[in-house]
Parts: C-alpha cells; structure tokens; sequence
C-alpha cells in the first residue's frame, strides 16, 4: 500500500542525515546553514526531512500496480527512495518570505529532527572552532612578532567573512565564511510562516522572465509543464498565482490535479509533485523553459517549529537568537531567519520595496473605488432629496384627490356628528391662528420687519459711494481745467481756420490777376 511521506520517520537502516536545513555551514549546530548538505556515516540524528518508509515501493509518481491517484506512466521510476531534506531553507531562494521549505532526495535515513548529529558537534565543531580561534588570537606560522600582525589580519577576515586564516605550518588554513561566529555582517529579520498543507499541493516555480512576459504566456508554460509530466491525459496543471520578484524573475504557484477513471479527483501532493520535478532529467527540461527554481511550502506542525526556534542557527550568537524570539511581533505568523552578508539583506531589502509598491497599487485601487463609492453615495443622496420632495408633491395631490372626492361623496347628506367636531376643532384653530398675540400675529410683524430691512437695503444700495468733500471739489477742479484747455484749443483750431481761409482767398485773386495781365 502507498505510504504518504512523514516528518522524520525513522527507519532501520544506518545512512546519513540530510541536513538541509542549515544556515550555510557543513559541519556546525543542529540549526545548520543556508541550503548547504552534510551526510555523515551512522548518524543518529536527521535533519528537518521529510521521510518516508524504507519498505515504501513507489508513490504516487511511481510505476506500480497501486494507481491509486498515481501516475500510471510510471513518472519518477528513477527517483531514489528516501527523504527529503529542508533544502535551501529559510529566506535564500529569492521568493521573499519564508523563502520556502526545499525537499531534496537523500538516502534512507535515522529518525530524528534538525541540524547536525551530536557526534559531529561534539567531534568537528569544536575543532574548526580551535582552528578559528588559533588563527585569530595564536598563530605560530612565522615564529616572531609578525604573527601578531597576522591575528590581526585574521581577525579582519573572520569580521568581514572572507578570506583564509594562516595559522601553522603544519596545518592548511581555516575558510573564514559569513556563517562563521566572528562575523560581525549578519542579522535576524523575520518571515512569514508557511500555511498551506501538503495535500494543496502547491509548488513554486521561480522563472527567469518578467512578470508581464509571464502572464501573456501562461498557456504556453501550462502546456509545457504538462509535456514535462508526460503528456499524462489524467493529470491538470493549475497556476495559483504570478508574482513579480526583484532582478526580473517572476514567481508562479502551481498545483497539479489528477482524475480518476470513476470521475472523482485529487490535488498530488506538493512533496511529491516536487520530489518529481527535482529529477535530474526534469530539472533539464524545466530549465529549457526557463525555471531557476522550484520550492514548496507547507507549514510546520507546533513541534517541528519548536524544534527549529530551539536552537541558534550556525554563526548567530544565541542570546541574539533568543532576544529576537523574545521581540517577534507576531509569533503565531512569523519566524525569525537569520541575514547573513549583504547579499541577503540588499535581497530583503528589494523584496521589501517591491512589496511596498504592491501594497501602493492596491491602496491606489482601493482609494480609486472609495472615491467613485462615494460619488455614488452623492449621487444617491440627492435622489433620494429629490424622491422626498416628489412623494411630498404626490401626497399633497392625493391630498386633494381624496378631499373632492369626499366632497362629492357627502354632497346632498346632512353634516354628521363627527363632522361638526372637526368644523368646531378648525375654527378653535382658526381663531388661535387670527388672534393679535398669536401665530398671525407674529407673522405679520415678521413680514413687517422684512420689508423694512428690504427697504432700509434699497436705499442703501442706492447710497452705495460716498466721496469726501474736499476730494469731491478738487475733482471739480479738475474737470474744470480740463474743461477750460479744450475749450483754449477749439479757439485756437477756430483761428487757424480763419488763417486758411483767409489765404486761400488771397490765392484766387492773384490767379485772377495774372490771368488778366496774360489776356
């Protein structure tokens, strides 16, 4: 029968652990380093894996006799049983977040949880640690006072977490890394814990394209993806969601159905839709269309993520690790990870802005629709006045129906008792309203005192300007000169008219005369 894959299940065989789940140190911590693997002989310990049964023969990708909601073409008969370790674990896989739980194929291996095996602590640790501290306080390389200046430069390469540190001429040097515990450039941030389960089935790929190049060739990848499962008629490749990643790639989750020949369904679990797609073959044509990466997610069960906070990971000194699970905002939803080097926090970092931007664009949308929902609530507002003021008008005309109507009703009756009451109660009314210290009354006092504040504003709009008198006459004055220097100009332009006039006529006699003197 298919045995699903267990956390840790233990088996009978001696092998060695994966282990996975370490913040990039071989050898160091039951924490471990970023996606770096050791396997060690006769180990008791496992890491963070994800094991399944030794006796297990074949899955749900397996070419065996129980179909089941396998893949009856027998995908993945070249996969080696065994179990799959953390992968390249937390906040390294440029997915942002948890970064996602890698499941890698190892070799069948002992029970257990996490990190290093306490034989290889208690056996490599400490002497890769005697090396580091030799050649950072007590190297014997050159036997005088420059090896004191050689700690100092070790020390220099330990701080930054580069270099070789020389320390005797006996022994090769010492790889100073950013995971070692001298480093001074590394951090603690926090991630999102995954929450979906192994039977979602989901699975991330992470594509070398941009989002945009993605979404147009969607299909296209869906197909691809199921010509890379073999073209199984049975099987359906969903997309779950694209997402924009920092240096042009694009995250796209994906699920695989299956269906039956009796018409009923089920989603392929995400570690074995992985463990299939990290066949070295499949790997090759997943990278032809493109694929970096591929990581799952599914969340840790409350022992597993005890055990994994339990411990500091490699290089991170345990009361820092401690005060950062002491200081989590939220530790239901989020984990601490380590940041070592630049490279992770400049990633982070990318990550967070594009983050932000998203969260922009949707606070964007989001005021966008408040702004036109509150120009319908406007809108609305008004109609609604407007349906007010109309039901008033209709109620008053209905008003009035029913008062004809009641007219023509009663026409040629006597007035009844209940009438006469009413007629009694509107000239009680009547009289209250007509009375001097009454409602009529006020009311004409209330339109005396309007139109005496009409009238008082008529003729205070008549009354508009008022001019000082002193500037009232030196205005006069003015207009008085002017009136004085046109009247000066029309005299003069009256003389010089006069002047022409006068020539003119002086020039027709002597025309006269020369025309007698010629004759």
């Amino acid at each position: 029968a298919l045995t699903a894959p267990g956390f840790g299940a233990t088996t009978t065989t001696a092998a060695a652990p994966a282990t996975g789940f370490s913040f990039g140190s071989t050898n160091t911590g039951t924490f471990g380093g970023f996606g770096t693997t050791t396997t060690t002989a006769a180990a008791p310990g496992s890491t963070f894996s994800f094991a399944a049964p030794s006796n297990t023969t074949g899955g749900l990708f397996g070419n065996t006799q129980n179909k089941g909601f396998g893949f009856s073409s027998g995908l993945g008969t070249g996969a080696a049983a065994g179990t799959s370790g953390f992968g390249t674990g937390l906040g390294t896989t440029g997915l942002g977040g948890f970064g996602g739980f890698n499941i890698q194929p190892t070799q069948q291996q002992q029970g257990g949880l996490f990190g290093q095996q306490a034989q290889q602590q208690g056996q490599a640790q400490p002497t890769q640690l005697y090396q580091q501290v030799t050649a950072l306080s007590a190297p014997t390389l050159l036997g005088d006072e420059r090896d004191s200046i050689l700690a100092k430069w070790n020390q220099l390469q330990a701080y930054w977490g580069t270099g070789k540190g020389y320390y005797s001429n006996n022994n090769p040097p010492v790889d100073f890394t950013q995971e070692n515990p001298f480093c001074r450039f590394k951090a603690v941030g926090y991630s999102c814990v995954p929450v979906s389960k192994d039977e979602d089935g989901l699975v991330v790929l992470v594509l070398n394209k941009k989002e945009a190049d993605v979404r147009a060739q969607q299909q296209q990848l869906v197909e691809s993806l199921h010509k890379v499962l073999g073209s199984n008629q049975t099987l359906t490749v969903n997309v779950d969601g694209v997402k924009a990643l920092p240096s042009d790639q694009t995250e796209v989750i994906i699920y695989v159905v299956e269906r039956s020949p009796n018409g009923t369904s089920k989603r392929i679990p995400a570690t074995t839709l992985f463990s299939y797609l990290e066949q070295t073959n499949i790997k090759v044509q997943l990278t032809q269309i493109g694929v970096a990466m591929s990581v799952t997610r599914t969340e840790l069960s409350p022992t597993q993520l005890k055990q994994l906070l339990q411990n500091a990971p490699a290089g991170v000194d345990p009361i820092i690790w401690e005060q950062a699970k002491v200081d989590n905002p939220d530790p239901e939803k989020l984990i601490p990870v380590p940041m070592v080097g630049f490279k992770e926090l400049l990633r982070r970092l990318q990550i967070q802005e594009q983050m932000t931007k998203q969260h922009q664009t949707r606070v964007d949308i989001i005021s966008n629709d408040i702004s036109e929902l509150q120009k319908n609530q406007a809108t609305t507002v008004a109609k609604i006045a407007q349906y007010k003021r109309k039901l008033m008008d209709l109620s008053h005309r209905v008003l009035q129906v029913l008062i004809k109507q009641e007219i023509q009703r009663k026409s040629g009756y006597a007035i009844q008792v209940d009438e006469e009451h009413l007629r009694v109660q509107l000239d009680t009314i009547q009289s209250e309203l007509n009375a001097p210290t009454q409602f009529k009354g006020r009311l004409n006092e209330l339109m005396s005192q309007i139109r005496m504040q009409n009238h008082f504003g008529a003729v205070r709009s008549e009354e508009r300007y008022s001019v000082d008198a002193d500037l009232l006459r030196e205005i006069k004055q003015h207009l008085k000169q002017q009136q004085d220097g046109l009247s000066h100009l029309i005299s003069v332009i009256k003389d010089d008219l006069e002047d022409i006039k006068l020539i003119e006529h002086g020039l027709s006699d002597s025309g006269h005369l020369r025309g007698g003197i010629l004759s």
